[in-house]
């Protein structure tokens, strides 16, 4: 058992570390194609350029606004799904920054998941990056106790136990409640949605299928050991029945019975031994 155990684990673990791998690869691949659009055409800040991604990632979306870190301080960015707010700037600090947008749309749950929850939103992000180096390495941000929201088209409301969900970047995830059905709030830059607990009618449904099969299943079979019961005990009223008849009876196996009569024998006499009648003598 603490075998068995110990491989879930491993294979769990693996499964995780492997879908972290394809979402860090899928980042990287965005990044990528967002950075080509900053670099093919003549760069200005403040505006919002859509990216162009290849027909295997179809279904998805990528944009990407450069900002100088003052114009951060004194105007937030809102942009996307997201709205940071003013008093923001990048740690450490640079001049400017990049922001990447990601909405990866239908394919979200090939990319990110929750073990017991199911997606009600496509999943969206954003990561800064340090435009002033060649680099482009990534920066924090520090929002002065302030939240960064993350609106969602698509419509949760109604879905009981709805939560958010933000996907860190080492693959762990942190559930909070919706500020409203359709929006959440964080304090730093990854990956959301909203999600709601796995339908449990769907488990119960099963569940009252399985007892339904295994109680008819359990009459069926009451109903046939009754029946058995009840030849058997017909069976032995029978044979006592015939066995207690003048012409008794006995059995050849269980199926078939033949009379039987009681032994009966007349003693053999002499004849030498048979007195004459004395009535009979008188008349000789």
């Amino acid at each position: 058992m603490g075998h068995n155990k110990f491989n879930f684990i491993l294979l769990l673990h693996f499964f995780t570390s492997l879908v972290h791998c394809l979402a860090e690869s899928l980042d990287t691949i965005l990044h990528d194609h967002a950075l080509r659009v900053m670099s093919q055409q003549r760069q200005r800040s403040d505006k919002l350029y859509d990216a162009r991604l290849p027909n295997y990632l179809a279904g998805m979306k990528v944009s990407v606004v450069e900002l100088r870190s003052r114009t951060l301080w004194r105007k937030g960015a809102n942009f996307s799904s997201f709205l940071i707010p003013p008093n923001t700037l990048p740690k450490p600090y640079v001049k400017r920054v990049l922001i990447v947008y990601h909405n990866l749309g239908n394919c979200s749950s090939s990319y990110y998941s929750l073990s017991g929850y199911t997606l009600l939103t496509p999943v969206v992000g954003f990561l800064v990056y340090d435009a002033s180096s060649k680099n482009l390495s990534n920066v924090e941000l520090n929002t002065n106790g302030n939240t960064i929201s993350v609106s969602f088209n698509s419509n949760s409301s109604g879905n009981e136990g709805a939560k958010c969900a933000a996907f860190g970047p080492l693959g762990d995830v942190f559930l909070s409640d919706p500020s409203s059905p359709n929006s959440c709030h964080s304090n730093s830059q990854g990956h959301f949605s909203i999600v709601t607990p796995t339908n449990k009618r769907h488990k119960t449904s099963v569940v009252w299928i399985l007892g339904f099969v295994a109680g008819f299943m359990g009459l069926i079979l009451g109903t046939v050991g009754v029946r058995c019961l009840v030849c058997m005990r017909s069976e032995g009223v029978e044979r006592e029945a015939d066995e207690g008849e003048f012409l008794k009876t006995y059995w050849i196996g269980s199926s078939s019975k033949m009379p039987r009569a009681q032994v009966t024998r007349t003693q053999p006499v002499l004849e030498s031994q048979i007195h004459p009648n004395p009535k009979l003598s008188l008349y000789a």
